[in-house]
């Protein structure tokens, strides 16, 4: 039974009419089952009904016209139930509804099961017999089996467009769910791109003339970097923020020693241009692709993207006219942030990308050019939405197909509202960050990608809540030198004189593992990674703290934070080596009393849950706290956002993250100890004013969500929060908060930061 199962989902999956698909299988499980008639019901969710969409046993001209509503029949009870019903004899059945166009009268023995997908009922699969009796035990387990397996190939084919069930009058259209890119709404027609080179279509092959194609790749490096610079230059009069440095990174890596040399060493080994390069950057992608760090795992397609370019210009591929809409939804498998840059000013409107997250540089892009954008969403055929019609909510992560003029009307209504809004927050961005009542706090950014734009002081930031300083470790064939991260560190602080910097020592381990230093395990975000690869790997760890101290000397403005902390001891190890550094260098340099080198505070991260039951402990020994809400909300909820099948569960609004944020605030307001927080949560409106109630005076964000941010704040009194807070503390769902949350910021007059994100 097993090999026939596993025959009958094969097919289903590969087929490519839906309809042709559905007969086969009702035939195949009616001879597999033995049984007299096998039918399958589609659920129209829109009309609440069942559709009889193919069966093996009734009658045919019923297929498609007749419907059983959700809680009506023996269909009906199967979907309410969620469970498998097995019945001797239908008929005596309380439930049990004639419809005489099926030509089920001969029938007494029924045996229904769903088929759920994520907690959805997609339909019904069904076998009846003529004889009275219960289907056995074996029987039952088949169909259960069945429909399990077939409930993920129906949920594919269903967002693929292949199920149409009448929708055209209901208003809505089909919604697409993936996960959140950028904020904002976009009306219109979308248009399908493919990518003009592909990497991974090239098949690796030799070349005799080793200097020829030295030539091309050297003349296609030129070619690329010119581009970038023109898209970055046209970018330039839109956006003053850190958003362009992803152009300025793809310069120098293609501009770099170690990238240039590894692939001029495949073409002196034998390999021909585009071989050579598909060897390098297959190397980098799988190297980014295995991190922890959702950060820095999304790089991996900017080194696709960089690679494709690579690609076009080493294969002189003549860019294509396309007739374009004058206003455009994007889409696209991967759509790149160098295919952003090329259409942003062609009339787009958004983009729907298969690929990425809410850390990609696209997405990181499209929130400078305010461009709504959905990623990475399941099971999309793209060829199915090519010139369709739709709505993208980049709020609440969907993509309605078709949708009916009541929807569009109503998502104008959004739109009008959002151009009104963002003038006005424009003006609070050099203004301080206070509330109506005179509370106070500070607005930090996120930053860590290069220098440059990522530095500036043009969006009113209070300073950086959290530098990374991975990615000089990762775009290397070794660890960087002390001298290399000295002048990368300096030219950090210096860009930030006179305000603060918080710098995260190395974070990386696990399955965040670095080219030259791999580490393979079978749990890695468990692993050994974060502060634990540091304190074992102190030769590493003092050269970056002595190179952070020498950056710092007649600035002032560094403090160092301790990632991924478990124990106290992890802390005193830490900060006995940070000691170190400082003696050493107070030694070796600093000696002249008239020249002093100034400490920097020490502080760790909250996000391992384990740590909050010992705050009062590590209150004695560091200078202040800094959560990071990502991986604290994902560890204490164990959800993996970027997993298509569970990210409906991670949710910062969750009761439980909540109250884990609140508790850490009471306890270091108590010991006195500086609070901060760096993560989505405190780029979102919502988030930020829960988290300022709570008592955190340091919200760490992307430089793009800093003005809205600081504008509703400036509009909201410090009394009030404290009251949201206290009803909100005591509410016991993830629904409740969030609608509570839109109930009382429509109240405050801030409704529009919400329309579409919690309702």
């Amino acid at each position: 039974m097993l090999t026939i199962l596993r025959r009958i989902v094969l097919e289903f999956s590969q087929a490519t009419e839906l309809d042709q698909a559905l007969l086969r299988l009702v035939s195949q499980v009616k001879s597999a089952l033995s049984t007299q008639c096998c039918s399958v019901y589609l659920a129209d969710h829109q009309k609440k009904h069942f559709i009889l969409m193919a069966s093996n046993g009734l009658a045919e001209n019923a297929f498609g016209r007749t419907s059983v509503g959700f809680t009506e029949g023996l269909v009906g009870l199967v979907g309410q139930r969620e469970e498998p019903i097995n019945i001797a004899n239908a008929k005596l059945h309380p439930d049990f509804i004639h419809a005489p166009e099926v030509e089920e009268e001969k029938f007494k023995a029924f045996l229904g099961t769903p088929i759920i997908h994520q907690r959805k009922v997609l339909g019904i699969l069904t076998v009846q017999q003529e004889q009275a009796r219960v289907f056995n035990e074996d029987e039952e387990a088949f169909l259960v089996t069945l429909s399990a397996q077939l409930a993920t190939v129906l949920a594919s084919v269903e967002a693929q467009g292949m199920i149409e069930l009448c929708h055209s009058n209901q208003g809505v259209g089909k919604s697409i769910i993936g996960i959140g890119g950028s904020p904002g709404v976009a009306i219109g027609e979308m248009v399908v791109m493919s990518p003009k080179a592909d990497l991974s279509t090239v098949a690796v092959d030799k070349a005799s003339n080793s200097v020829q194609q030295l030539t091309i790749f050297n003349d296609a490096v030129s070619r690329t970097i010119a581009e970038f610079s023109q898209m970055s230059e046209k970018l330039k009069a839109i956006i003053s923020d850190s958003s362009l440095d992803i152009f300025d990174v793809y310069k120098q890596l293609i501009e770099g020693d170690n990238f240039k040399i590894e692939v001029i060493a495949k073409i002196q080994s034998g390999w021909n241009a585009q071989s050579a390069l598909k060897l390098v950057v297959d190397h980098y992608v799988m190297q980014f692709e295995a991190l922890d760090d959702e950060y820095l795992r999304e790089r991996a397609y900017d080194i696709k993207d960089l690679g494709n370019r690579l690609l076009n210009n080493i294969q002189n591929m003549e860019e294509l006219e396309q007739q374009l809409p004058n206003k455009f939804i994007l889409v696209a498998e991967d759509v790149s942030a160098s295919m952003l840059a090329e259409y942003q000013h062609l009339g787009l409107l958004g983009i729907v990308s298969i690929t990425g997250s809410n850390n990609s540089h696209t997405a990181i892009l499209a929130k400078a050019l305010n461009i709504p954008a959905i990623m990475g969403v399941d099971y999309l055929a793209i060829r199915q939405l090519h010139k369709k019609n739709a709505v993208l909510d980049g709020y609440a992560y969907q993509l309605y197909v078709n949708p009916g003029d009541a929807l569009i009307n109503e998502y104008r209504h959004i739109l009008a509202a959002e151009n009104l809004l963002n003038a006005q927050v424009k003006e609070a961005e050099h203004l301080p960050a206070s509330t109506i009542d005179g509370h106070s706090v500070s607005l930090l950014i996120n930053s860590g990608l290069s220098a440059g734009f990522e530095y500036s002081q043009n969006v009113g930031a209070d300073g950086v809540g959290l530098y990374r300083t991975e990615i000089p470790f990762m775009n290397r064939s070794c660890f960087p030198s002390e001298a290399e991260q000295t002048a990368l560190y300096r030219e950090v602080l210096e860009s930030f004189a006179g305000k603060p910097v918080t710098m995260r020592t190395l974070d990386v381990g696990g399955d965040k593992s670095l080219p030259y230093f791999p580490i393979i395990e079978a749990n890695p975000f468990l692993g050994w990674r974060g502060i634990r690869i540091t304190l074992d790997h102190p030769e590493i760890f003092l050269v970056q703290i002595r190179s952070m101290m020498k950056a710092n000397h007649g600035l002032g403005n560094l403090a160092i934070m301790l990632p991924m902390i478990s124990s106290i001891t992890e802390v005193d190890e830490a900060i006995r080596l940070i000691n170190q550094a400082y003696y050493e260098l107070t030694t070796e340099f600093f000696c002249n009393e008239s020249d002093v080198l100034i400490r920097p505070k020490v502080g760790v991260m909250i996000e391992v849950p384990g740590v909050i039951f010992q705050l009062e402990d590590l209150a004695n020994k560091v200078d202040f706290f800094s959560v990071g809400s990502n991986d604290l909300t994902q560890y204490l909820l164990a959800v993996d956002r970027n997993n298509s099948r569970v990210a409906s569960l991670y949710d910062f609004y969750h009761p439980a993250v909540l109250r884990s944020l609140n508790y850490i605030a009471q306890k270091s307001q108590t010991r006195d100890v500086p609070l901060s927080i760096c993560g989505e949560l405190a780029n979102e409106p919502t988030g930020a004013l829960l988290l300022i109630a709570m008592g955190y005076k340091n919200l760490s964000m992307s430089a793009h969500s800093l003005a809205k941010v600081k504008w509703v704040i400036r509009h909201v009194e410090y009394r009030e929060l404290r009251q949201i807070l206290d009803q909100v503390l005591s509410l016991t769902t993830t629904a409740s908060v969030h609608s509570y949350m839109h109930e009382q910021l429509v109240k405050l007059g801030l409704g529009d930061f919400v329309h579409a994100k919690l309702k």
